[in-house]
């Protein structure tokens, strides 16, 4: 039986089955099985349907789901309702998206020997999809990996975090109530750990869907049987620069955000702040004003700004890498005091060493670190001087530094004047170098679920 847990005060909540080996044969063959079966595939309206009645029931349990995310995840409640709104809108943007996922023509007669023939291709599912989730964003990170399964028509057996076990199970209950058949969607929580990853290196799986750590990602990665593809998104230590003609009070709000959501324990939390010279000392008054302010809590309560870590080992592990930073020169400007088994006082470090952990690793923590710099390059140097590369940020009212910073800050996304952690769930969502493999985002998600077929017609 797997125990899970409040966040905040590590209060029993559940008690839930788990999956031997035998368990894990029967829901790989089902998926398997149901998708050999060609003449057993459910239509693209029906796949629709399933989606939008899907939307329909979550909607009516929001609170519910809200709660559930708050209790067993640590989310602050206001944050937990808007990912339970970003769930309920995600699966209708898989819905829509089917009204786009198309093949195209090919052309043909560009050569003699082409000639007298019409091409084009098709989209089919790739196969058995296995996904791995994680802790932080219980519903919507298993939406972002069911939903897109469902839509393109792939089987997918789903584990979810196993602190955070309840709401991928009250989900796959609501796809079963929606009318997807069992077989084309299955939780999977693992008795022991190595049978997620006898799973995940299945030649049966086609397809890995990995939300998590790097080094847990990465090593699945190598694992892989011939012909698996994968998905993997990780962590960063995301940069934000903050050019001197930014209006410091109006993107104190966003920072602040950026920073401390959800405790910092989001893979594009804003951790590195670069704030030019001329602003430096009036930027680290504001900043720890605001983040001073910040409501830390049980998360449940409506007026939580900052809620636990999810385990108190990570609570452990952010207070130590604070001290590191401490001791190696870096001034605690405010916070990082222990307030409970798993809540931390949210923390600002002023220019901590470069070689410091909270400079080079993922805090997932509720700090900041801010660095002065004196030219522009020279912080997008050292903003992209890390192994780890995902969403960054420019701060300025000057177009030049804007589109300059731009073009040159390493990642998948730039933000001109908003925090690191901007997402919609129909955009591309993507690690570069080690923060990740592949593309999320909804409709992006299901290209990477499909492949094409080409299809050759010749004339007589």
């Amino acid at each position: 039986m797997l125990t899970v847990v409040r966040a905040f005060d590590r209060c029993p909540v559940a008690e839930i089955s788990t999956d031997d080996l035998d368990a894990l044969e029967n829901k790989l063959n089902t998926a398997q099985r149901v998708f050999q079966n060609r003449s057993g595939w459910l239509k693209p309206f029906q796949r629709m349907e399933v989606l939008r009645r899907l939307a329909d029931l979550m909607r009516n349990q929001r609170d519910h789901f809200s709660h559930l995310i708050a209790e067993e995840g640590g989310k602050p409640l206001t944050d937990a309702r808007i990912e339970a709104d970003r769930a309920i809108d995600s699966l209708g943007n898989a819905a829509d998206e089917l009204r786009n996922f198309v093949g195209r023509e090919i052309p043909m007669a560009l050569t003699a020997a082409s000639d007298g023939r019409w091409a084009f291709t098709t989209k089919e599912p790739i196969g058995v999809v296995f996904a791995i989730s994680a802790f932080n964003h219980p519903l919507n990170l298993i939406v972002h990996q069911v939903a897109p399964a469902i839509a393109v028509g792939c089987p997918v057996i789903v584990k979810p975090a196993s602190a955070t076990a309840r709401c991928c199970l009250e989900f796959v209950k609501l796809v079963r109530e929606a009318g997807l058949p069992e077989p084309w969607c299955q939780s999977f929580v693992p008795a022991q750990v190595d049978l997620a990853e006898r799973l995940a290196t299945d030649p049966r799986v086609a397809f890995l869907s990995f939300i998590g750590s790097g080094k847990v990602g990465w090593r699945l990665h190598s694992m892989l049987a011939p012909g698996t593809r994968s998905a993997l998104e990780h962590g960063g230590a995301a940069p934000a620069i903050v050019d001197r003609s930014a209006d410091v009070e109006r993107i104190m709000p966003l920072l602040v955000k950026g920073g401390y959501y959800h405790a910092g324990q989001v893979c594009v939390s804003t951790q590195r702040v670069f704030v030019h010279e001329d602003i430096e000392s009036q930027f680290v008054e504001r900043f720890a004003a605001a983040v001073k302010a910040l409501r830390v809590g049980d998360p449940q309560s409506p007026q939580t700004d900052v809620g636990p870590l999810i385990q108190p080992r990570e609570a452990d592990r952010v207070v130590s890498w604070i001290s590191e930073a401490v001791s190696g020169g870096a001034k605690l400007v405010v916070g990082g005091e222990r307030l409970s088994e798993t809540t931390l006082a949210p923390a600002i470090l002023r220019d901590p060493k470069l070689d410091a952990k909270v400079s080079r690793e993922e805090v997932f923590g509720p700090v900041t670190c801010v660095y002065k710099f004196k030219e522009l390059d020279q912080a997008i140097e050292i903003a992209n001087s890390l192994p780890v590369a995902f969403q960054a940020s420019i701060f300025s009212r000057d177009i030049e530094p804007a589109l300059r910073a731009a073009e040159r800050l390493a990642g998948s996304a730039v933000m001109i004047n908003d925090h690191t952690a901007f997402r919609v769930d129909w955009m591309p969502f993507a690690g570069h170098r080690q923060s990740g493999y592949g593309v999320g985002g909804i409709p992006f998600t299901m290209r990477e679920m499909s492949q094409e077929k080409m299809i050759i017609l010749r004339r007589h």
